[in-house]
């Protein structure tokens, strides 16, 4: 496996096209560098070709125009240096947790023992040690979203694509999981591309935030995102509320264009 998690998108335009009706045109020649190892929150209004560009990046959907390299190679499908976590867990049902963190492993052949070992550890990571024989339906939302982490962090990817990960989570669980998302990604220091709609969640987790227009999506703005401490009570410093509030009035414009887009 590779162990450069840089991702450099050139000049990448993507439009849907449905069976019925006009396509849809959801990038504009949009370019981005992600340094190795760094956290890049992707923000922008509904709409805005967010989740397709991480799609892309990990292989998922053809590149209709420009490039995507990861580690310097061309994107042309899945691999296991890009792990994926969804806003909906995607946990199969029918295992426990520990199988839904093994399934990675299984499918890439590691070593049964190994497996199990690297499952565990992981499983310790996200703090669900005791529920290695619980299935996803006896789970709290909270912890549906730990065994996800556990499972895409167990394959070891360079690379962490995380399409609104806590975007279903309740605020009390959304904080919690923020901070848990934090200390791994100090502790593993894997690229993170993280897609959401939440300027206070963009600003708190990255190093930095880009900014995306509405529909068809293009890079407006990046924006350097890194303080001095970290932690929760980093909201609270007039710093942090200063940058939040200049993202938030860049970003409302687009907002507001996206829902007039919407209505006409």
């Amino acid at each position: 496996m590779a162990t450069d998690g840089t991702i450099r998108i050139e000049n990448v335009t993507h439009h849907y096209r449905p069976p019925k009706g006009r396509p849809v045109h959801a990038l504009d020649s949009v370019s981005l560098e992600v340094k190795n190892q760094e956290f890049v929150a992707l923000l922008g209004p509904s709409g805005c070709g967010k989740s397709t560009l991480l799609y892309l990046i990990g292989g998922f959907m053809p590149i209709e125009s420009g490039t995507i390299r990861v580690g310097g190679k061309p994107v042309t499908e899945p691999g296991p240096d890009r792990g994926v976590v969804f806003q909906h867990f995607a946990l199969f049902p029918w295992k426990t947790v520990l199988g839904n963190v093994l399934y990675g492993l299984e499918h890439l052949r590691v070593p049964k023992d190994e497996a199990r070992e690297r499952a565990q550890r992981f499983i310790d990571m996200v703090h669900l040690t005791g529920f290695e024989d619980s299935y996803p339906s006896q789970l709290s939302g909270g912890m549906k979203q730990r065994a996800a982490i556990a499972r895409t962090l167990a394959v070891d990817p360079d690379i962490l694509l995380m399409d609104e990960p806590f975007g279903a989570l309740d605020a009390q669980t959304r904080g919690i999981m923020q901070e848990e998302l934090l200390s791994i990604w100090q502790g593993t220091r894997k690229t993170v591309v993280f897609v959401t709609h939440d300027v206070r969640e963009a600003v708190y987790l990255a190093e930095r935030v880009v900014m995306m227009t509405a529909r068809p999506g293009r890079i407006m703005e990046s924006v350097d995102t890194r303080f001095d401490e970290g932690g929760p009570g980093v909201m609270d410093r007039p710093d942090f509320v200063e940058k939040s509030s200049y993202i938030w009035n860049r970003i409302k414009g687009e907002a507001m264009a996206a829902v007039t887009a919407k209505a006409s």
